[in-house]
Formats: C-alpha cells, sequence, structure tokens
C-alpha cells in the first residue's frame, strides 16, 4: 500500500504516515507500543512481557497497519488486520476464543477482523486514529472487504458500572439485527445491585470511532480477565458506513 501522508495540526513538525509493516523489526516496534499502551498503562497481563512486547499466537498470521512519525520515524499508532484467508491458516480469528462467531461467518462476503488498535498517549487528541482510518480505508479497497469486525474494549477497573452503563445505551441504539448476533463465551459478571439509571459513563475512544463508521455491536460483551476488560464485538458493513464519515473513509475506497 502507500504511504498516506497527513499533518497533524497540533505537532507540526512530524508528517504522519501510514504504512503496513515489511519487516520484523517493524512489527516488534508495534508489540512493543501494544505494551507500552496494554500492559504498562493499562495493567493487562501479556504474553512477551519478559521482552517488553505483546504478542500472540495471531501476530503472524497478521498484517500490522502502522502510524509513523513521518518515513522511518517513531511509531505513534498500530492495528493487526486479519483476512479470511489467513485466518483460515491461524485456525480462525482472534474473535472466537472470545465469542461464538457461527452468525457472522455465515454472512456473505470478504471479512477482516481488526485488533490490538492502540495510540501513543502523544497522539490521543491529535490526527493520528485519522491516519489510521486512512491507511485501513486503502487496505479495504485492495483486499475488497465487505465487512470489518473486531473487539472494542471498556475498562473494568469499577467491577463493571461503566461497562453496564454504555450496554445500556448500546442496546438502545447500536445493536445489529438479529441475524448478526454472536455469544460471548465468558459473559460479563453481573453487578452486585441494580444499576443507576443517573449513572452515565462516556465511550471509549476507539469505541466511539467505530460508531461514528457505522459499527454495530453484536450483542453483550465478553469478559476478558488477562486484559480486566469488557469486550464488545463490532461489525462494519463497508456498503453501509455512515455517509457523514466518507470524506474520512468511504471517498478513500472508492478513490476520492
Amino acid at each position: 500500500m502507500s504511504v498516506i501522508p497527513v499533518i497533524d495540526a497540533r505537532r507540526p513538525k512530524f508528517r504522519l504516515t501510514a504504512e503496513l509493516a515489511t519487516t520484523l523489526d517493524d512489527i516488534r516496534a508495534s508489540q512493543a507500543l501494544r505494551y507500552r499502551v496494554f500492559a504498562e498503562e493499562l495493567g493487562a497481563n501479556v504474553s512477551g512481557a519478559a521482552l517488553g512486547i505483546d504478542e500472540d499466537q495471531f501476530d503472524p498470521y497478521c498484517q500490522h497497519l502502522l502510524v509513523r512519525e513521518g518515513p522511518g520515524g517513531r511509531i505513534v499508532a498500530s492495528t493487526r488486520l486479519l483476512l479470511d484467508r489467513q485466518a483460515a491458516k491461524a485456525g480462525g480469528f482472534y474473535s472466537s476464543s472470545e465469542f461464538e462467531l457461527d452468525a457472522l461467518l455465515a454472512l456473505p462476503g470478504n471479512r477482516l477482523e481488526i485488533g490490538r488498535t492502540c495510540v501513543d498517549p502523544t497522539y490521543r487528541q491529535g490526527a493520528a486514529i485519522a491516519v489510521l482510518w486512512a491507511g485501513l480505508a486503502e487496505f479495504v479497497k485492495n483486499n475488497r472487504v465487505d465487512m470489518l469486525f473486531g473487539c472494542a474494549s471498556i475498562p473494568m477497573d469499577d467491577g463493571g458500572i461503566h461497562t453496564q452503563a454504555i450496554m445500556k445505551r448500546v442496546r438502545q441504539h447500536a445493536l445489529t439485527d438479529a441475524g448478526c448476533r454472536v455469544m460471548p463465551k465468558n459473559p460479563v459478571p453481573p453487578l452486585s445491585a441494580e444499576l443507576d439509571d443517573t449513572i452515565t459513563a462516556p465511550l471509549p475512544p476507539l469505541l466511539k470511532a467505530y460508531f461514528r463508521l457505522g459499527a454495530r455491536a453484536c450483542g453483550e460483551p465478553c469478559y476478558d480477565p488477562a486484559f480486566n476488560c469488557a469486550d464488545i464485538l463490532v461489525l462494519v458493513k463497508v456498503d453501509e458506513i455512515d455517509a457523514s464519515y466518507s470524506r474520512h473513509f468511504l471517498d478513500r475506497i472508492s478513490g476520492g
């Protein structure tokens, strides 16, 4: 894929670029960023911690999309991409370890799983996620992807109060139709007391970005004890992407 330059107005000395990892060093740098975000910042128990990286058995089958501070510069955001054909070699999608995916896998079209998305703290209010999305759009176009799916996480540090507050909104406004629903293999434990109706919770940035794109949640979340979070499986059908997001995503897919 081509490099996609975007200037971050908040840090004008850097020109952010999106590209696919082409070397093992690229992948290791992405895994190191994942470790800093997931393990050091969020306290997750990850494989590879002794080496200062986050890795698992799916990494060798994925393509790794990176955002850099200019060509060859520091990696400030990344996500990994797993297509149908590579998932078959890996023994399935990562999400299948958390959800029964039969309904999703029965849908016609080419699938792409997105996972381990992370952004360096210094870029979470800047252009990094927009550049990452631009690179993703080009990947979707080049690989004729019909649907994207992946897990968006909600921290469970508060015992699940924010998760249930968010899910209350999701159930009302952002669920897929019944034919796309999946079942969590390890459901989020229920709250010890009924949720106070006055409690609200902001959407985590990644989940908000997915919903802006037109994503819908495929059902109830799964509890991931290693990351101490609730994972919501979200689905984006490319031909149903929200028109308001077209300038950032659809225009790149159509060549605009």
